[in-house]
């Protein structure tokens, strides 16, 4: 929001929130049914095509958004290096309010403009026309308005929102506030009246200066810089004629300077051009790929789960990981992301971050969680952690961290197969199983003196077991070979505080893999399902408390943190992830893999130490 928002700041269909594509509805319908049901001589093609140019738009601009994600997390050719927070992401979360503008305003224009239907496919003058309009006085005119707009009366009501993002994103380009947009349209809109006017128009052209409009806003808002100077050396007005992102990055850093659209001719001829941008540029090409100090290596979960990374789709990252209905729909794309990331079949960076000096990266292996259920994967899915850390251990990084599934016992022995095949691995491999038996001792209500132990025995079940055992804490549990294994792990240390029972009474369940539906509804109203397994079972219970898989909240000196860790709150890491920072930190020189366990304590005392706090534990209103 501006700093003093001005009138017609808000989208006329705010309040719709995320049903605001209804609007369309009418105009959609209207145009299907006409262009089936009248005669051949009626139709309009030119009508018809612009719900389908609508849906492009939008995958164009996400394409963007994906892009660039992917290529600022590599690090290679940054133009600036501020985080972008969650703010961000909530303000730019309504990128395609003007897409939906522009289209109501085609659907109108079609109907009462004379001549503005019935288009043929393509003609030649139409587009030329467009082309020398747009270089002349649209980008003249918008240099001007954009001037205009930094004023400080129009600055401090409308355009100080746009600029509320210092380091941009494609999509940063089309946030604005209604006024704006409704300025920018009767500019962009100049040439496409003209060929109206002149009788020119023809559907490519209309097709054509939207996606270039699009593909130019996008490209210039990059926070990378990919224009190869050669470019610009083979012809040397070109500069003059088509900015680069680190063009328009100087813009929303210094703001009183390159104000052009994207011919920077006008800065040149009114004396506003950044004497740096030159040196920025290059600088820019220079940078080399980022070298991480930590990896965090995580997988894909559900096939919808490649929307909910960062790399996906921006509103569905900054929120935790849940099911959604309308992405059934979407199947036809999942389907294909899922055979693409078989075909690619290498891990792919997926965020950044920066905390203490430490370059954070969060790398995921193109798998998903029922292949790791599959015993026939596990061949496969070692070949890629290996690879994952083969790669790290070439770029430098001093800790690695085995996230989620990609450490078991009966896939790679908690990573300890890693450490047996490489011995001579300067980075270390961390499984975070120490802090994460930490934080769920430390989450257990204090005066507890009953537990259920529930699901698939770990490393971490056991920990946990023998630490309970320790306090004095009775553990119960459900299964006779559940006993025996337990009880023969830690021999009479635990006969005391071991109880064998049929009984579902206890309202503190420790759980992990394994826990069924059918169990959760055998416990006892206002029962504590406390996970201690990477994944979280499904609830099932509206009258239990559901805590959350170990995590810790982050401190806010942990940049660039504008997604949330699969089913996590924001600004929320697991515990296997913090594990791996805090011995980046902490200079620890031993693996944190295979079966022994690091030192609990040391875990939970260095975590603290460095900010990372505990989770409060779930109340009546958000365990649902």
């Amino acid at each position: 929001m501006a700093s003093k928002p001005g009138i017609l700041t808000d989208w006329p269909w705010t309040p719709l929130g995320s049903y605001k594509q209804l609007v369309l509805a009418p105009w959609v319908i209207e145009s299907i049914y006409s262009f089936i049901f009248k005669d051949e001589k009626e139709r309009d093609l030119s009508n018809f095509i612009i719900f389908p140019l609508m849906l492009w738009r939008i995958l164009h601009n996400q394409l963007w958004i994906s892009f660039s994600r992917y290529r600022t997390a590599k690090g290679n050719n940054r133009i600036v290096d501020k985080p972008i927070e969650f703010d961000q992401v909530d303000r730019e979360r309504n990128w395609d309010d003007q897409i939906i503008f522009n289209a109501i305003l085609f659907y109108i224009f079609n109907k009462v403009l004379p001549g503005g239907s019935h288009f043929p496919l393509w003609r030649t003058d139409g587009m030329i026309l467009t082309a020398l309009i747009h270089a002349g006085p649209v980008e003249f005119l918008y240099y001007w308005l954009h001037r205009a707009l930094h004023h400080h009366y129009l600055y401090n009501r409308y355009h100080s929102h746009h600029h509320s993002s210092i380091v941009t994103e494609p999509i940063s380009s089309v946030i604005h506030p209604f006024a704006e947009h409704i300025a920018y349209f009767a500019l962009f809109s100049i040439p496409l009246l003209t060929m109206v006017f002149t009788e020119t128009a023809s559907i490519a052209a209309y097709g054509f200066y939207i996606t270039y409009i699009d593909l130019m806003n996008n490209m210039g808002h990059c926070n990378f810089e990919f224009i190869p100077k050669w470019v610009f050396t083979i012809f040397p007005p070109l500069k003059y004629l088509m900015y680069t992102p680190t063009f328009h990055s100087m813009h929303h850093t210094q703001f009183r300077t390159n104000y052009s659209l994207f011919m920077p001719i006008y800065d040149y001829i009114y004396g506003t051009m950044d004497r740096a941008s030159d040196a920025l540029y290059e600088k820019s090409l220079q940078r080399d790929e980022e070298s991480p100090d930590v990896v965090h290596l995580t997988h894909l979960t559900t096939p919808e789960s490649i929307y909910h990374l960062r790399l996906g789709f921006a509103s569905f990252a900054s929120k935790p990981y849940t099911s959604r209905w309308y992405l059934w729909l979407m199947w036809p794309v999942t389907l294909w992301f899922m055979v693409l990331t078989w075909i690619y079949g290498h891990n792919f960076v997926v965020e950044r971050n920066r905390f203490d000096k430490l370059r954070l990266q969060t790398w995921a292996i193109p798998k998903y969680q029922i292949q790791y259920r599959l015993q026939w994967q596990n061949k496969s899915i070692n070949s890629l952690i290996e690879e994952a850390i083969i790669e790290a251990e070439v770029k430098g990084a001093k800790v690695l961290t085995l996230g989620l599934l990609n450490q078991g016992e009966k896939l790679n022995k908690y990573g300890d197969l890693y450490i047996h095949k490489h011995s001579q691995l300067k980075m270390k491999l961390v499984d975070g199983s120490s802090l994460a038996v930490a934080v769920v001792l430390n989450s257990i209500p204090k005066g507890t003196t009953q537990v259920l132990l529930r699901g698939n025995l770990t490393k971490v079940a056991y920990a946990i077991f023998f630490a309970l055992c320790q306090k004095g804490i009775q553990v119960t549990v459900m299964h006779g070979d559940e006993y025996e294994k337990l009880n023969k792990s830690f021999n009479s240390k635990s006969q005391n505080n071991l109880v064998l029972t049929g009984s579902y009474s206890p309202k503190i369940w420790l759980v992990g893999d394994g826990l069924t539906e059918e169990e959760q509804l055998k416990a006892p109203k206002e029962t504590l399902f406390m996970p201690f397994s990477q994944i979280p079972p499904k609830k099932v219970r509206k009258d239990c408390f559901y805590h959350s898989t170990p995590a810790m909240s982050t401190p806010m000196s942990l940049e660039n943190v504008d997604s949330c860790e699969n089913w996590l709150p924001r600004r929320v890491m697991s515990a296997w992830r913090v594990a791996g920072i805090v011995h980046a930190l902490e200079g620890w020189e031993e693996h944190e893999c295979g079966y022994p366990m690091s030192s609990v304590e040391k875990a939970w005392e260095a975590s603290l130490r460095h900010g990372f706090t505990p989770l409060k534990l779930p109340t009546q209103s958000n365990s649902s």
